[in-house]
């Protein structure tokens, strides 16, 4: 099977497994994770295979929805490329960026690193960042049930792995804990650019926001 074949199988395995997602970790999160990855990758000296195959899978299933357990999102995924007789180099580089992608909290040493884990990293957060990223934000609050602000629960910036993960802090804390954080965090030129605009839309939005919450003016 060529790899074309293996790119398109993968795909609608993605969108199969994703279709009851919540709405910020769904299918349409990884086709726009994909899509920028391909995108940035073609200035990247990259396998871009790799990066195509990390993007559609990078989320399959995300430790957040699953109790937290980091091993269920890399174990179908080598299932899943084993079955179609992916090389055994690939699936294993592919596993590496699954394990290695998430922010977690922006604290924890990175164990494994590629060009190709940047491409796919830089990808996934530029969609966390701008216009979409809050609305992913807020959409994520909302399916926890978090209050959208509180003046009194001020951002954790020096967060653990563990706490990061069991937080609950209001929807607008994720922005300084993440969020806003993840501009100087890009690895590519290509995101750079784009992660600046984007930034800026989101500190714009945080300006408007306190203007409401502190009533008219």
């Amino acid at each position: 099977m060529n790899n074309d074949n293996i790119i398109n199988k993968t795909k609608v395995f993605v969108k199969d497994t994703l279709e009851h997602a919540e709405g910020g970790h769904d299918w349409f999160h990884t086709l726009r994770v994909y899509n920028n990855a391909v995108l940035i990758a073609k200035q990247e000296p990259v396998n871009l295979f790799v990066v195509q195959l990390g993007a559609l899978l990078h989320d399959i299933a995300d430790s957040k929805f699953h109790d937290g357990d980091e091993t269920i999102g890399p174990k179908v995924a080598r299932e899943f490329l084993f079955t179609h007789n992916v090389d055994s180099t690939v699936i294993e580089h592919v596993v590496n960026i699954i394990e290695n992608i998430s922010f977690k909290g922006g604290n924890e040493t990175q164990k494994f690193k590629s060009p190709e884990l940047d491409v796919v990293q830089d990808a996934d957060r530029l969609d966390a960042i701008g216009a979409i990223g809050i609305a992913r934000c807020f959409n994520y609050g909302g399916f926890k049930n978090r209050a959208l602000y509180n003046p009194e629960i001020k951002p954790n910036l020096n967060m653990t792995k563990e706490e990061y993960k069991a937080s609950n802090a209001p929807t607008i804390n994720h922005f300084y804990e993440k969020l806003l954080l993840l501009k100087d965090r890009m690895h590519t030129k290509t995101a750079q650019k784009v992660a600046t605009e984007r930034h800026i839309y989101m500190t714009q939005f945080l300006d408007q926001f306190y203007n409401e919450w502190n009533g008219l003016k």
